[in-house]
């Protein structure tokens, strides 16, 4: 059994990641601003805009799994949001390495959420390993600088890991409920030309990919936290409204209006390329739900 402290524990991934880490015998601990967050963990108070941290959290702890980060595709990309959005990546990583180092902590892993806007936002038939460079789009010097934070726990003697993560699939919320939601009303479409990719991944894979890591199953580096099935935004919203038994007659989102609507942000609505899982199989991971169509399904019916 080891201890682990989440940050984010109390997002949609990180709930979900803690009912895997405790059913696997983890002991689960988050840090939050707000004890009255919603969680049955243990929580410790911290600020990292204020250096302030309760130092109980880092007690017999073993591993840091760094999930928080303020939602890239809520609101428009502007300056201030920019810098929320790296403070609350970068910034909160650093403070954590800060402490780590300065109370001597033994931690033995940090692993931390990365994003497949590694790649950038273009829509080809290129299909991207983890080796490919960080885009010079926002997206891939965002995910950049937020993976050169979590590297820099290796010279603290600490096993590092990092996974890019795509499109989550939960029944719990998030994108897919966003998408379903209009098809149930009879306004589902497809967003601007609907060829783009949208790299995805089922919560519950997502989340053993995480419990793999922490206890050394899979050996420790960068992943795509992706299926290994591709699929369009068109295809999807098709998958889904067959899925739930609706039909679509919307005429495709368009381009324009989304980038009215969301300025610079619509370029991740936008564009997509496939995205590479095949390091993670090659390392004997598998999939509960490899293709699109078992995923839905498990979520819809």
């Amino acid at each position: 059994m080891m201890k682990i402290l989440i940050t984010g524990g109390a997002g949609l991934i990180g709930t979900a990641l803690s009912k895997s880490l405790e059913r696997r015998g983890h002991e689960v601990a988050v840090l939050t601003r707000n004890l009255n967050e919603k969680t049955e963990y243990k929580q410790y108070l911290w600020d990292p805009l204020n250096a302030e941290i309760d130092e109980l959290a880092f007690k017999n702890l073993d591993c840091i799994i760094h999930l928080v980060g303020a939602n890239i595709a809520e609101k428009r990309w502007t300056k201030k949001c920019k810098e929320e959005l790296f403070s609350s990546r970068v910034d909160t990583a650093q403070f954590l390495f800060r402490k780590i180092k300065e109370l001597n902590i033994p931690l033995k892993s940090f692993i931390s959420s990365s994003a497949i806007g590694w790649c950038g936002v273009e829509t080809t038939e290129d299909i991207y390993t983890e080796e490919a460079k960080a885009s010079n789009h926002f997206l891939g010097q965002l995910c950049e600088r937020w993976e050169q934070v979590a590297d820099a726990f290796e010279s603290l003697g600490c096993k590092v890991s990092k996974v890019r993560t795509g499109v989550v699939l939960s029944k719990d919320g998030g994108a897919l409920a966003k998408m379903i939601n209009p098809i149930m009303w009879g306004q589902g479409d497809s967003l601007g030309s609907g060829i783009q990719y949208m790299p995805w991944i089922h919560m519950d894979d997502l989340c053993e990919i995480y419990l793999q890591l922490a206890e050394g199953t899979i050996p420790i580096g960068v992943y795509n936290g992706v299926a290994p099935d591709h699929i369009t935004n068109g295809s999807l919203t098709q998958l889904l409204a067959l899925s739930l038994g609706k039909s679509l007659w919307m005429p495709n989102t368009p381009s324009w209006a989304l980038c009215m609507l969301f300025g610079k942000m619509s370029s991740m609505l936008l564009n997509g390329s496939r995205v590479s899982s095949r390091k993670l199989i090659d390392n004997g991971f598998e999939f509960k739900y490899p293709t699109t169509t078992g995923a839905v399904a498990s979520i819809i019916l």
